[in-house]
């Protein structure tokens, strides 16, 4: 295999710490020496597959962005909204020029603000323009008929990752929220805001008490106490003190007949928080986010601040992205052009042959998942048979959407990125209202080709593979199987376990949000889950700060599953052979050696305190060493025993699918 991308068949052995037993920490033993010379750059809280994969992909783009932006070639209508996208980012000058004047239309409606029908108004209009306010109407599908699009009612409102930022009793985020209060202090003095320092106190205060009635992460993962339908006449009597007409309109929603209540404890709360708060307070809250939510296309000093405490203070990042690479975030993504950078990307980047490979690797997680359940002890005939219909039924998308969205009404001029910015995000905004009226769109991708990350969606019943990760290390169609399997293997079962954990199990095959389980498969199911829960919540990547093994049971699940299925479609694929020996190493060391390699990674504190307290996703380390050590073979490939610090006794190790 010696066309292999990494190493001769796939793994960068030379990264490997001899000196780290496998059984001791299987992160380090095959990513020591990579993580004791690698220098985090000044411009990332974390560094490792992912945001290599994605570098390399903002620079095809950026290519395509550059040749886009020649006004002297012959351009396509898509390189023409690109190119001057991408220059209207890039021209620096004319945006100090213009200081904060692309707001200035924004700080007029709020400085007008005066009753409480105007201030709904403004939560509106700024919304449509994604700056937070702490009620949200937004539009998605009807978890219990995917058929539909349905509108739902929100709370949101903070400033910072999550609840415990303004509410946990610790050194650490006392330091934040004070930390935070001088950012909204420096923030309202570029404003020319008067008394900023008490202002700032009282804005702080604000979000302090609306964190108070926000529920905790776990709680805000439950799909069944986050879907609560009723109609909208009904709702408007049940929470009132609010015009909710007002804030329907502002946003452009002409009729409702009913929504989904998200988080419905903590409606009447917040409402409260609403009127009893000061309309002052709430002119210098919505001055402060809507500087927030564009400064990136602001004046540098305007930036630089925001930038100061939202990525310095929270990810521990020392310096901004290079401008090119932050035209390309703007440009390229999916609620900007990414469609349409796409869909040249693809055509540049990403041969046909990856999706024939895909496709058989899908193939052959897809049956080794199908064994699994035929075979699951634990598992009812009944819950059985709704199980396979479901995984029958998953629709796998690889690389690209055979069809993107019609961009043609947006407009972008090459000399006034506010002015493109505003107009976008105008032009979503309108495409998601007025889905109320529409079926919904089974061909609509979530995420964009030149996006490294994959998901599955419940409601569709599908798992999706951008073109961007079909590369290594995870996908390579010249690497050794096992490294494929270990890989994008493991990403693929991994997505299609989410239709199998702890929420995607509360979906049937046609996606619909239903109980389809028997109660005594439920509760050994769930029997099992909690033993991971109590795993994960052990784990302690910052002293004082353990991982919440609720918040991120779906991707601990996912990861699980993943691992085990991906392993046994590999042994499945060699046909009872035995696999050859390379460099010394089995095909099953192989396979876990691939697995650990894509989850290499480094990570700022900051960055790490940030994740833990709002990401569902384990940090890398645990996503390796907390998997593999309830898989039976990775024991086997390196000869783990007891004594071993990852060492699990066969009856504690933990398996789901």
């Amino acid at each position: 295999m010696s066309n292999a991308s990494l190493g001769n068949w796939g793994v960068e052995l030379e990264h490997i710490d001899s000196n780290v037993r496998p059984g001791d920490d299987f992160f380090r033993f095959v990513n020591g020496v990579w993580l004791e010379n690698f220098e985090l750059p000044p411009d990332h809280g974390r560094y490792g597959s992912f945001n290599q994969l994605t570098d390399q992909a903002e620079e095809h783009i950026k290519e395509i962005l550059e040749e886009s932006s020649d006004e002297k070639t012959e351009r396509t209508e898509i390189q023409q909204k690109i190119g001057d996208y991408y220059v209207s980012f890039m021209d620096l000058e004319s945006i100090n020029a213009k200081g904060i004047e692309p707001l200035n239309d924004w700080l007029s409606q709020i400085d007008a603000i005066d009753s409480l029908e105007s201030l709904l108004k403004v939560f509106g209009t700024v919304a449509c323009q994604q700056t937070t306010v702490p009620i949200t109407l937004s539009v998605s599908v009807d978890r219990k008929n995917p058929d539909r699009y349905l509108l739902s009612v929100s709370v949101s409102g903070l400033g910072m990752p999550d609840r415990d930022y303004y509410l946990e009793d610790s050194r650490e985020m006392s330091e934040y929220r004070e930390s935070y209060r001088e950012n909204i202090t420096s923030i309202l003095s570029q404003m020319a805001y008067p008394n900023v320092a008490e202002v700032a106190k009282q804005v702080l205060d604000l979000e302090c008490a609306m964190a108070k009635h926000h529920w905790t992460r776990a709680e805000r993962r439950d799909r069944e106490k986050t879907y609560n339908v009723m109609s909208w006449i009904d709702f408007q009597n049940q929470y009132q003190g609010l015009d909710w007409n007002v804030l329907a309109e502002a946003l452009g929603i002409e009729s409702v007949d009913e929504l989904n209540v998200v988080y419905p404890s903590s409606m009447e709360p917040m409402v409260q928080v609403l009127r009893g708060t000061p309309l002052e307070i709430w002119k210098a809250y919505l001055t402060y986010h809507l500087v927030v939510a564009n400064a990136f296309y602001l004046p540098d000093e305007v930036y630089l601040t925001v930038f100061d405490f939202h990525s310095r203070k929270l990810n521990g990042v020392l310096e901004p992205l290079p401008r090119w690479r932050r035209a390309v975030e703007l440009v390229g993504q999916r609620l900007g052009l990414g469609y349409l950078v796409g869909e040249l990307y693809v055509k540049k980047h990403f041969p046909p042959e990856s999706k024939v490979r895909m496709d058989e690797l899908v193939g052959h997680i897809s049956a080794t998942f199908k064994e699994r359940l035929t075979q699951l002890p634990w598992m009812g005939e009944t819950t059985r048979t709704q199980a396979l219909e479901k995984l029958a039924g998953f629709k796998p998308k690889i690389g690209y959407p055979d069809v993107v969205p019609d961009l043609a009404g947006i407009e972008i001029i090459a000399g006034d990125v506010a002015q493109n910015v505003r107009v976008v995000r105008q032009f979503w905004h309108q495409q998601n209202i007025a889905r109320l009226s529409q079926p919904t769109n089974r061909d609509e991708w979530l995420m964009t080709p030149q996006t490294v990350n994959a998901y599955y969606n419940a409601s569709f019943n599908e798992i999706v593979f951008p073109a961007a990760i079909l590369q290594a290390p995870f996908f390579d169609a010249n690497a050794d199987p096992a490294v494929n399997f270990g890989g994008i293997g493991a990403v693929i079962a991994h997505e299609m376990g989410h239709g199998f954990d702890d929420q995607g199990s509360k979906y049937d095959a046609s996606g619909v949000l239903q109980d389809w389980w028997t109660s005594e498969d439920r509760a050994r199911f769930t029997e099992r889950t909690q033993a991971l829960v109590d795993q994960y919540g052990k784990y302690e990547p910052v002293p004082g700060a353990c991982l919440d093994g609720e918040f991120t049971l779906g991707e601990n699940i996912g990861d699980l599953g993943g691992v085990g299925i991906a392993y046994a479609a590999y042994k499945r694929s060699l046909g009872g052979e035995e696999a050859p020996v390379i460099d010394g190493l089995t095909g099953d060391q192989r396979f876990f050696l691939s697995y650990a390699q894509i989850w290499r990674s480094a990570i700022r504190e900051e960055e790490l305190l940030k994740r833990i307290k709002s990401d569902p996703h384990s940090p890398a380390e645990f996503r390796v060493n907390g998997i593999v050590r309830n898989i039976d073979g990775w024991y086997d490939a390196f000869g783990v025993s007891e004594g071993s610090d990852l060492y699990l006794a066969p009856h504690e190790r933990v398996a789901i699918w």
